[in-house]
């Protein structure tokens, strides 16, 4: 049984570097404390190797001008060891989360996915620089062994079994972590590396170090033995930035926006998951006067507020960051933030990714992700409100409808069903065949309703007059009486005909030319007892 550890080196520098790819390569010094107190808590070596020191007060690190100095931020400690541990998990679902920077994988079953040691440390290397980090992985047969060769060697170490304290031999004991009383200890007796602390008699190292010192006997001669301790599998997905300056205008933002959508997709596709829904959250700026400017439009004022969010809900699960960033600008573009932005928090609700299965005699369907784009175009061009799927509303006003979110049905053709044979002795009727069906009657419905002049005889319509166009009623039903919603201002009133109409053709006919107008057709007209007037709902076809 083989575990792999996986260490990143430098981890509050690299988790500021995952944030802001533009500081790879750079002298890098993070600052912590309360002002004016602020002093360098973290640097990486190439910092270091200018001069600066940990410790070290913001003002006298500001002198090198080489070093760039950036603040702690516990939110990319804790998105980076979050992607660490997502980067884990695709890999083994037996993972421990040994510490903020490092992590350890049982590789029990890996081989036949992955092959030979060699090939799985190289796959885990490639995979955590995929994330935007650097980190050191180190394969043994004792997770203690391999937790300490991550954290003292560079790149790639494989120890074979036997041979961990020899390895480990020539790591400083410092690689342990152990108190200040201690290490100064060690350091006045001479004892500098693990080597000569695996070389002290135990029972005297007991005596004067106490349990502390036994356990570091042990992990220098790498024979401390114990089980993995798994950690629990989240479903959490979260990133944040917190900028240095506010950003006011969209392309800047949307810069910001795709550097956390990557973060985040990549986290999923190591998940094999995807998002179903995508909510950020501004902070904003309390003292900005600017709106956010979109294309070099008038910015519009809205009411100040500390926080403005948006919650883009996808038709399918999807995780292409390039499509989310177009969708959340549409909604950006239609309805920006008040103040200039502070922080940007974004979280992913995850989902499994869609199944498509086509088959060979049917149609391909358009690409989901497109369309969803393409309504987003509109809606943002004609309104929300205005485009979707029409859904009718539970209640008896006529024509009343609701704009509902559009989404791409995914149900297959139903297959049609077999014929049954007719009994013996009996002759298969036209209805009994499925294959023949009954015409449909449709109702085209005029928005709006066409106004009507009605000649009554009694109580019912005797003739009409349409656009110009004298009809004789031929076959009148009705009336039915609808009505409803009197306590609001809209309420309706209205006795609805269904009239059978020949018509006399005119050079003025709703809808149709002379040379193509029905000299005769069934109508629904209603009365408005409100208003007192005649309309034309519709046509049946």
């Amino acid at each position: 049984m083989a575990f792999a550890a996986i260490h990143i080196p430098d981890f509050m520098v690299q988790a500021v570097m995952r944030a802001e790819s533009g500081l790879r390569g750079a002298a890098i010094a993070l600052v912590d404390g309360k002002p004016p107190l602020w002093n360098v808590v973290a640097a990486n070596a190439a910092a270091l190797h200018v001069g600066i020191e940990l410790g070290m007060a913001r003002q006298l690190a500001e002198q090198f001008e080489a070093v760039q100095i950036r603040s702690r931020s516990c939110a990319h400690e804790k998105a980076a060891h979050a992607a660490l541990l997502d980067l884990g998990w695709s890999f083994s679902p037996r993972v421990e989360d040994t510490a903020a920077d490092t992590i350890v994988i049982d590789l029990a079953g890996l081989s036949s996915l992955f092959g030979s040691d060699e090939n799985i440390a190289a796959q885990l290397t490639q995979s955590v620089s995929a994330f935007g980090l650097v980190t050191h992985v180190a394969i043994a047969s004792n997770i203690e062994v391999a937790i300490h060769a991550a954290r003292g060697f560079p790149g790639i170490t494989l120890i074979a079994p036997g041979e961990e304290s020899r390895r480990l031999g020539s790591l400083p004991v410092g690689v342990f972590n152990p108190s200040a009383e201690i290490l100064e200890t060690l350091e006045l007796w001479g004892v500098r590396t693990c080597e000569a602390l695996a070389a002290l008699p135990v029972l005297q190292l007991s005596e004067r170090l106490g349990q502390e010192g036994v356990r570091l006997h042990e992990w220098a001669r790498g024979a401390h033995v114990r089980s993995l301790v798994l950690a629990e599998v989240a479903a959490c997905f979260e990133e944040e930035m917190e900028l240095e300056d506010s950003v006011e205008e969209l392309e800047p933002l949307s810069f910001l926006l795709g550097r956390l959508l990557d973060q985040l997709c990549m986290r999923l596709t190591a998940r094999s998951l995807a998002a179903r829904a995508i909510h950020v959250r501004f902070d904003l700026d309390p003292c900005g006067r600017k709106d956010l400017q979109i294309r070099n439009d008038d910015s519009r004022r809205k009411k100040q507020s500390s926080t403005f969010e948006k919650t883009l809900t996808l038709p399918v699960p999807m995780r292409n960051s390039k499509m989310l960033l177009s969708l959340l600008r549409l909604q950006l573009q239609g309805d920006p933030p008040a103040a200039p932005i502070q922080k940007i928090f974004m979280a992913a609700e995850p989902a499994p990714p869609r199944a498509v299965q086509t088959g060979l005699f049917l149609p391909a369907s358009p690409n989901v992700e497109k369309l969803e784009l393409i309504v987003a175009r509109l809606a943002n061009l004609v309104g929300g409100s205005n485009i979707g799927s029409p859904e009718l509303v539970d209640t008896h006003r006529p024509g009343e409808f609701r704009m509902d979110r559009f989404v791409l049905s995914n149900e297959e053709p139903k297959t049609r069903r077999r014929k049954k044979a007719p009994a013996e002795g009996n002759q298969p009727s036209p209805s009994d065949d499925p294959e023949i069906t009954k015409p449909a009657i449709g109702f085209r419905m005029f928005r709006p309703p066409l106004p009507a002049n009605v000649q009554l005889q009694g109580s019912r319509p005797r003739s009409v007059s349409l656009r110009g166009t004298r009809g004789e009623v031929m076959v009148a039903s009705g009336p039915w009486r609808t009505s409803g919603d009197w306590w609001r201002e809209d309420t309706w009133h209205e006795d609805e005909w269904d009239l059978e109409i020949e018509f006399h053709i005119s050079e003025s006919f709703p809808g149709k030319s002379p040379a193509s107008a029905p000299e005769h057709g069934l109508y629904r007209f209603y009365f408005d007892s409100i208003r007192q007037k005649w309309f034309v709902r519709g046509i049946y076809d």
